[in-house]
């Protein structure tokens, strides 16, 4: 289930152990990226692309947008 969450949260969750995904195109995530984020580009976003993740641990997906 999808939740949205405020940014103040963010460290508590990863701390309580959530898994940190960035959906930025490839080039956007080498020029800068979250400490610790994986990159999976939105474009190739799904099931067979993600086996890293726990999925016993909550995932927090993020991306940004210049608009």
């Amino acid at each position: 289930m999808a939740v949205a969450v405020h940014r103040e949260e963010i460290p508590r969750l990863l701390a309580r152990g959530a898994q940190l995904v960035e959906v930025l195109p490839v080039a956007e995530y080498e020029e800068e990226h979250l400490p610790d984020a994986i990159n999976v580009p939105l474009a190739t976003l799904g099931p067979e692309t993600i086996p890293e993740l726990d999925r016993s641990r909550p995932v927090i997906v993020y991306c940004w947008d210049a608009l």
